[in-house]
């Protein structure tokens, strides 16, 4: 069996759990979830995988029942994974061959990736946004997975949306999340590499599903907001600014009209967030 820990924090996932984790279950030597008391058939299901099941409340900051899961993996990798997402065979056969391969030759992997400089370029920007990811030297400690998004009944690969580069994969006590933003990066204490074959990421088959996620996006941007000094300059910024720009540059820059009409619908309504985000910040 592998060394390998699967880890998920779940709240009302019974439409997506079971192929979550159907696409694990040979790989997984344990699979633990964190349940924030779903009132739908979530537990029912998981426990057809033999997964160890932790009831608990369901906080608005989802990163605090990750951390859970994390923390109660024995495993010395562990893959931390979202109920509507899916390993492919061609990623589940790397990641078993990635956590048994010596340093030596993860550096040799690491260097011959056919999309290096692709992910590369998205891990600068990674970068410029939330700081530093892990150290530039040592061992390897935690991996980048591509990921794929489903969007109204495509995958997209152009605005700016692939390779949407996100820390899976991470030795157990490397990784920790921070819990005070929505849009925060795992803090792993240690190098982080890539793997190649992507995650897919069943993450809006409907455009009510996307409403749903955003609103709760937003709801969590929104109380971030609450706590800076916000000024006219931001409401302009917030308002007019930011949305067309982000349109602008999701849509024209990263060619998201190559993804036709569910590329227009997903540059369009991502830039929305940032008035719909304000103004929800104005409300106490």
């Amino acid at each position: 069996m592998n060394n390998l820990s699967v880890v998920l924090a779940t709240f009302n996932e019974e439409t997506n759990i079971e192929d979550c984790l159907e696409s694990v279950k040979n790989i997984a030597a344990e699979i633990i979830i964190v349940d924030g008391s779903s009132t739908d058939k979530t537990v029912e299901i998981a426990k057809k995988y033999d997964a160890t099941i932790v009831v608990t409340d369901n906080p608005q900051m989802f990163h605090i029942n990750k951390q859970k899961a994390l923390e109660l993996a024995k495993n010395d990798w562990v893959l931390q994974l979202d109920a509507d997402e899916r390993v492919s065979r061609e990623l589940a056969d790397e990641i078993v061959k990635v956590i048994n391969m010596p340093d030596e030759k993860l550096e040799l992997y690491q260097d011959n990736l056919p999309s290096k400089k692709l992910f590369q370029r998205h891990q600068h920007l990674l970068k410029k946004r939330d700081g530093n990811i892990g150290t530039e030297k040592g061992s390897y400690v935690a991996f980048f997975i591509p990921r794929l998004n489903y969007f109204l009944g495509k995958y997209l690969r152009f605005g700016g949306v692939y390779p949407d580069g996100v820390i899976r994969l991470v030795k157990r006590q490397k990784a920790h999340f921070p819990c005070v933003s929505v849009h925060e990066q795992i803090e792993i204490n240690g190098r982080v590499g890539w793997l190649e074959n992507a995650l897919y990421h069943i993450d809006s088959p409907t455009f009510s599903r996307y409403l749903q996620r955003n609103n709760r996006y937003t709801d969590l941007l929104s109380i971030e907001l609450r706590k800076k000094n916000l000024n006219s300059t931001d409401l302009v910024n917030y308002l007019f600014i930011l949305p067309i720009s982000w349109f602008l540059k999701s849509y024209i820059r990263h060619k998201g009209f190559m993804d036709g009409w569910p590329g227009f619908v997903f540059s369009f309504f991502s830039s929305l967030r940032f008035p719909i985000s304000y103004i929800k910040s104005l409300k106490k």
